[in-house]
């Protein structure tokens, strides 16, 4: 295998020209290096989680690689946190210029480039984990209006906190008992379903006064926090072994129930301080009702990604009408599942949207890089 064959990935075809090569050292997990100039784009493969250390290794001589290539822009996340960050910031500043880029902008900008879409204003949808948002705290259910210059953000899922911080990715039942505690208080202990069954008091109040307390709860307005929290209560499942497990699992369930489209549960869409907040917590006591009632499990998973579905869609109606768009721009590791894809595409198409999907890169974080280096070129 030639040394080439291990840096390069990919090759992307920009509708457009950059005038300085970029490189962009990508987010923490699922890391790629994308090398921009000219009209093509180059990705390296996907190099892993940089707090890995064999995986900062191959990070570290794959840009090493690409600054022979002398790059005059080096493009990295906001975050001040990821080791790509990090490194970005200790090379000498005087050999180039830095250009920091939003997490969830660039989902959009990788996927608009995928598709040789121009310097446009879209609406931009990105669903994902987690990612630093401009006000420090953590976005992952996003809708901009934006090109590959500037985005705003327009709408966004409503922000709770992450209990423990980190700790919640694989606890999914924190996150779960505080959207129950949104909604029915302390008479949540009398709900009959098994996963409040197997809740321990002692723990939630634990967490209730961290809370109260304001300490290690960063607030969040991740989907993907949003399909943890929802498949820990549908699977009465506590712990996951891996980011994203239980909503995997969900998603599998739900794809089994072969029913027409349906109604799904109730959410709110209210616009609050120039902002458009969409409110799951309906949601969450339809969940609720229909687990009480023995509504089976694959039932309420396809019932519940319906619903994230017309989220998705009456979010981007209201955007519609508002900012005369009508391209949709789809992005983030949450739409790598293929039933709220479906139903999410079903829906816009059906409403005369023209709706753009990652084709020749992952909407994961894997394909970041590639948003950031031509967000960074063509500023």
């Amino acid at each position: 295998m030639r040394k080439t064959d291990k840096v390069f990935a990919s090759k992307i075809q920009l509708p457009f020209k950059l005038k300085k090569g970029v490189l962009a050292l990508g987010p923490q997990t699922k890391n790629t290096l994308c090398f921009a100039k000219g009209s093509s784009a180059i990705l390296s493969p996907v190099l892993g989680d940089l707090n890995n250390p064999e995986d900062y290794e191959r990070f570290e001589q794959s840009v090493k690689y690409f600054l022979k290539k002398q790059p005059k822009v080096i493009a990295y996340d906001l975050h001040p946190e990821y080791q790509s960050t990090k490194y970005a910031l200790n090379l000498a500043p005087v050999a180039y210029r830095l250009a920091p880029v939003q997490h969830h902008h660039a989902h959009i900008a990788s996927c608009m480039a995928q598709n040789s879409l121009k310097n446009q204003r879209v609406i931009g949808v990105a669903f994902d984990g987690t990612g630093l948002g401009e006000d420090n705290s953590v976005w992952g259910a996003e809708f901009f209006v934006c090109d590959y210059r500037t985005y705003r953000r327009v709408a966004h899922l409503k922000e709770i906190p992450l209990l423990g911080g980190e700790r919640a990715v694989i606890e999914p039942w924190r996150l779960a008992v505080f959207w129950l505690y949104l909604a029915y208080k302390e008479r949540l202990w009398k709900l009959k379903i098994d996963f409040v069954r197997a809740l321990e008091k002692k723990k939630w109040q634990v967490l209730k006064n961290m809370y109260l307390a304001g300490y290690n709860s960063p607030r969040a307005s991740s989907m993907g926090r949003l399909f943890d929290a929802a498949a820990s209560i549908i699977l009465a499942k506590s712990n996951a072994a891996f980011e994203a497990e239980l909503a995997i699992e969900l998603e599998k369930l739900g794809s089994t129930y072969a029913a027409p489209i349906g109604s799904g549960y109730k959410f709110n869409l209210t616009f609050n301080d120039r902002m458009h907040i969409i409110d799951p917590l309906p949601m969450f006591r339809g969940i609720v009702s229909d687990l009480r009632a023995k509504v089976p499990q694959e039932e309420v998973s396809y019932k519940f990604h319906l619903t994230v579905a017309k989220m998705l869609k009456e979010t981007c109606l209201v955007l519609r009408k508002k900012y005369r768009l009508n391209k949709v721009v789809l992005g983030g590791g949450v739409f790598q599942n293929k039933l709220l894809l479906r139903l999410g595409l079903d829906l816009l198409c059906r409403e005369g949207f023209e709706v753009f999907i990652s084709k020749n890169v992952a909407c994961n974080d894997s394909g970041v890089s590639l948003g950031e280096a031509v967000i960074a070129g063509l500023r």
